[in-house]
């Protein structure tokens, strides 16, 4: 193919490069030195000539200086110019009011040294003290209210008791106990007699951390002096057991205060209920909620803002939509946080177009979307695999005039790493740090991850030695994603060498690096080295999770049967570890491959009775033991009951009970593989399972035909495929977006491009946005056909569905046009873009460039 030598010019980034307004600042630089500005004038000589005058407020110079002071200038006026306290104090209230000036510790500290030389009244240095206190807004400046707190004894003045509590609740603020009891045992020093809210502040910073013991110690204190607990001080032990997960004391001291005689609050019940549905206990959390009224307490919005967080993480979403209702009903208007909440709860269980639902829903009602509601959708796009949904949503935020944060770009990242695109991941990287964020360690795994995930083992490991040698911090997270990798792409042996260079780095492995190193030894049927690292762990005081006993439980299987499996499954209980879903479904696995039903049934009873429902691992597993020996109509009714269980069929489940029933019709199964089964297996037959699946009960939903079009696509079958969907349709059921886009993905791979379009035009009349991966291989499929009308035309198109003017360049442009030596095309498409006002970012200009610039050394 001819390779052009069509430059793509960077536009954006050259109109920021102005050679005339550089060169006018350079000519005219001899001039402005010459003009006098407040700086070459001393504004300080001239600021205290001002305040030297009676009528001080009246001079003319005042508001001219007043634009080029900072609080640095302020409190050297302060320190080093000898004013009268009056003036001093005027000044500072007058300079308070200006707009953009705001005083800080060292102003206020400067001021109290020129009142303390007018013996200022208590009462006026209090006022100073307090704001100097309340201007704190970082433990740095905290740190520095208190040195200054400190040396108010030198120029005689105690600070009072209030001045006390204050520094107390900011320190409580940020969580700097030592600071809070060092100042504590100052005032006892002093003589200055801690009062009720005093020990209440400590006590309650103290159950933040669930520190029990050194709550109870002020406690003690608090007693000594003659003073009785109140609501606030039960409410805050309340929090500390349930920071410490002990839920029995925390309802204990629940229901001892009204016979202590202490009304409880609403906030004592949003802190108990807060606890319970942290910890899953969402029934007892209920439950207290309905109490509420019987005790006098009336249920608020952040009582209700935490039993809809407790119902969603329980998946109880149908619930936590209806207590949004009774907000309402009630008279209460949700904030951001309501909606968040559930937006987020939506978003953990799969639920985007009802997460998005509740964003409208909150616009609607005026409540305007912050940062977080944002992140939380685009974090629940990523993990549902629309990414390119979730970089559209970037942009409305941008828009909007809200700034992504560290966690909304890894989200993105992870989102790009799922979809296999690492190109895009590491881009994000840069445009993240080109907006000023310091990516954390959470990033750099993710980063890591999909590398390894995408067989780029080798990459993985120098972008690691890449973070040290940078000056970048790794941790213990960072280390154990890439020894994960590593295990995983079978080589364990650098992987092993990775857990001792941490250990001598001095980072400290957990149960989960552990238990990669031991997947990965039981994956290279190294038993008795993975028995033997198990060992380690336990001698090192490391707890092993069900993931560890799992994997371990999985390998004895393997070698030695179910019954070894079985011993391993009761010795892990033993030792306080709960089996989960994954640990079962290993071992009903192992009994039906061994024809042993009955105790796979069994098993299946006893992790419900549990409270572990099996998932569809475990139900196919089951049905395709069943299937096997024979037990047609046993293995149907299990399937019903799944369905019924709101336990989704996945394709798998359709290719087993395809195989049963070609076992029914006494066809040869023997050769029905995942693969030759989707191969082999005729339209008719599937239409016939069908029926067989309606005249048991169960209607092929929408999900089940995706299932079947998208297993019919992976091997571009599309003819089959499309049958199917045309019989969806004539079924009154709509082809979902996977549908859609596994269509496109088999035309283009079979050349039928014009087929691939209309099927996009299809999609979009039904309201979805596209994968931005259609458009790339129907894009570079048209190209290199030939069909570049077609292929602008598309372009064009796609250009007004409110996709990332990025993502569109780092997808279309880079990876599917320059890439494949479309550079012409390629810089017809940025022209494109930039006259339908969808322009990319300056780094990514920087990024096409760099592009080009390879593809021209090439040649």
């Amino acid at each position: 193919m001819r390779r052009s030598t069509v430059v793509i010019r960077p536009r954006l980034a050259a109109a920021a490069y102005n050679p005339t307004r550089c060169s006018s600042s350079s000519s005219s630089s001899s001039h402005s030195a010459s003009i006098p500005t407040v700086d070459s004038l001393d504004p300080l000589s001239e600021l205290s000539s001002v305040l030297a005058r009676s009528n001080w407020l009246d001079d003319p110079r005042l508001p001219r200086l007043a634009p080029s002071l900072t609080p640095h200038h302020v409190a050297t006026l302060l320190r080093s110019r000898p004013l009268e306290p009056r003036v001093a104090l005027g000044f500072f209230d007058w300079i308070s009011l200006r707009p953009g000036f705001r005083h800080t510790v060292d102003t206020y500290s400067s001021l109290l040294q020129t009142v303390a030389r007018a013996n200022l009244s208590p009462r006026g240095a209090e006022k100073i003290v307090i704001s100097m206190i309340k201007s704190c807004s970082s433990a740095v400046e905290i740190h520095s209210a208190l040195q200054s707190f400190k040396s108010l004894h030198q120029i005689g003045f105690l600070p009072s008791l209030r001045c006390h509590n204050f520094m107390m609740m900011k320190f409580a603020r940020f969580q700097m106990i030592a600071e809070m009891k060092e100042l504590f045992e100052q005032m006892q020093k002093d003589g200055i007699f801690p009062n009720l809210h005093t020990y209440n502040t400590i006590i309650n910073a103290h159950c933040k951390e669930g520190n029990i013991i050194e709550a109870k110690a002020y406690l003690n204190y608090l007693l000594q002096a003659g003073l009785d607990p109140d609501t606030h001080t039960y409410t805050s032990f309340i929090l500390g057991y349930c920071q410490s997960d002990d839920f029995v004391r925390a309802c204990r001291v629940f229901l001892l205060m009204p016979l202590r005689g202490c009304a409880r609050n609403e906030f004592s019940y949003t802190v108990l209920s807060h606890g319970l549905c942290e910890a899953g206990k969402v029934k007892e959390g209920l439950s207290l909620f309905s109490l509420m009224d019987n005790d006098g307490c009336s249920a608020d919005l952040h009582i209700y803002t935490v039993m809809i967080g407790g119902l969603c993480k329980v998946g109880r979403d149908v619930d936590a939509k209806m207590m949004l209702y009774e907000i309402s009903q009630k008279g209460m208007v949700p904030n951001v946080v309501t909606y968040n909440v559930l937006i987020d709860g939506y978003c953990k269980i799969g639920k985007i177009n009802d997460a998005f639902g509740v964003l409208d829903l909150m616009e609607s009602n005026g409540c305007q979307p912050n940062v977080r509601t944002y992140t939380e959708l685009i974090c629940g796009l990523c993990r549902n695999k629309k990414v390119h949904k979730a970089m559209s949503l970037l942009t409305k935020m941008l828009e909007d005039g809200l700034l992504p944060n560290q966690v909304t770009y890894t989200s993105l990242i992870q989102g790009q790493c799922m979809e296999g695109d690492t190109n895009s991941a590491f881009r994000l990287l840069s445009l993240m740090e080109e907006k000023g964020m310091v990516p954390n360690e959470w990033t750099y795994s993710v980063l890591i991850g999909g590398l390894c995930k995408g067989g780029k083992t080798e990459e993985a490991i120098s972008f690691f030695r890449s973070l040290s040698e940078n000056g970048m911090k790794v941790n213990e997270v960072v280390y154990t994603t890439l020894i994960d990798g590593l295990c995983k792409a079978e080589k364990v042996d650098i992987a092993h060498s990775l857990l001792e260079e941490m250990i001598s780095g001095e980072y400290i492995p957990d149960s989960y690096t552990y238990s990669s190193i031991i997947n990965g030894l039981c994956k290279d049927k190294k038993l008795q080295e993975a028995r033997s690292l198990f060992d380690s762990m336990l001698e090192k005081g490391i707890q092993p999770t069900v993931v560890t006993y799992t994997i371990l439980i999985d390998e004895l299987i393997t070698v030695s049967g179910s019954a070894e499996g079985a011993m391993a499954l009761e010795q892990m209980i033993s030792s306080g570890c709960k089996p989960d879903v994954f640990t079962y479904t290993i071992l009903v696995k192992s009994y039906c491959m061994e024809g042993r039903l009955e105790e796979a049934e069994s098993l299946m009873i006893q992790m419900q009775r549990n409270g572990i429902a099996p998932n569809v691992v475990t139900y196919n597993t089951y049905i395709e033991g069943l299937v096997n020996m024979g037990l047609f109509d046993q293995a149907f009714s299990t399937f019903i009951t799944m369905a019924e269980a709101a336990c989704e069929p996945i394709d798998e489940t359709y290719r087993i009970l395809l195989k049963f029933h070609l076992k029914k019709k006494q066809v040869d199964g023997d050769f029905i593989d995942a693969k030759r089964m989707w191969e082999k297996v005729s339209l008719d037959v599937v239409l016939e399972l069908f029926e067989e699946m309606a005249k048991q009960g169960f209607t092929p939903t929408a999900k089940s035909y995706s299932c079947l079009v998208k297993s019919f696509c992976k091997l571009d079958r599309l003819e089959e495929a499309k049958s199917l969907l045309f019989h969806m349709q004539e079924t009154c059921k709509a082809p979902s977006e996977d549908i859609y886009t596994s269509l496109i993905s088999s035309c283009c791979r079979l050349n039928k491009y014009l087929e691939a379009m209309a099927f996009i035009d299809s999609m979009i009349s039904c309201g979805f946005m596209p994968c931005l991966t259609s458009y790339q291989v129907l894009l570079s499929g048209l190209c290199d056909e030939g069909s570049l009308d077609e292929a602008k035309s598309v372009f064009t198109s796609l250009l007004s569905r409110g996709y990332n003017c990025d993502e569109i360049a780092w997808k279309i442009l880079i990876d599917a046009l320059l890439r494949k030596g479309h550079v012409d095309m390629c810089s017809n498409f940025l022209t494109i873009m930039e006259e339908n006002h969808c322009a990319p970012s300056p780094e990514t200009y920087d990024n096409l460039t760099k592009e080009l610039s390879c593809i021209v050394n090439d040649d």
